[in-house]
């Protein structure tokens, strides 16, 4: 598990290449429990990302203002703030998560959706 700071503010350096910055923000994807991600999760500051898509591709684009993309997939559902009803299913823990901190969000996904191209 990694461990989430109570306000995470170091971004990854957005002069990296795609390449370069694909893999160092997946090195920073860990699987996370609720009870670190509940505080956030109050703040606001949870996104959920679907299972259709790369947990990592949406680091990206928001690392990268990729707003048209990001766009996209918020008009399509798969990219949303936490909903409660779901936010109570994890508290439950019937869900393994996958996290990734793009400051001030925090980008979470099921596990059994998890990332595929890492």
């Amino acid at each position: 598990m990694t461990e989430i700071r109570d306000n995470p503010q170091t971004p990854p350096d957005p002069s990296m290449d795609d390449d370069a910055l694909y893999h160092e923000l997946v090195g920073q994807t860990a699987k996370a429990d609720w009870e670190e991600l509940e505080r956030f999760f109050a703040k606001g500051q949870i996104v959920k990302v679907d299972g259709a898509i790369d947990l990592v591709d949406v680091a990206m684009a928001m690392v990268r203002d990729r707003a048209e993309r990001f766009k996209t997939w918020q008009e399509a559902g798969q990219v949303a703030p936490l909903d409660t009803d779901t936010a109570r299913r994890w508290a439950g823990g019937e869900a393994t998560l996958w996290a990734v901190v793009t400051p001030p969000w925090i980008l979470v996904q099921e596990a059994d959706s998890a990332p595929a191209r890492h």
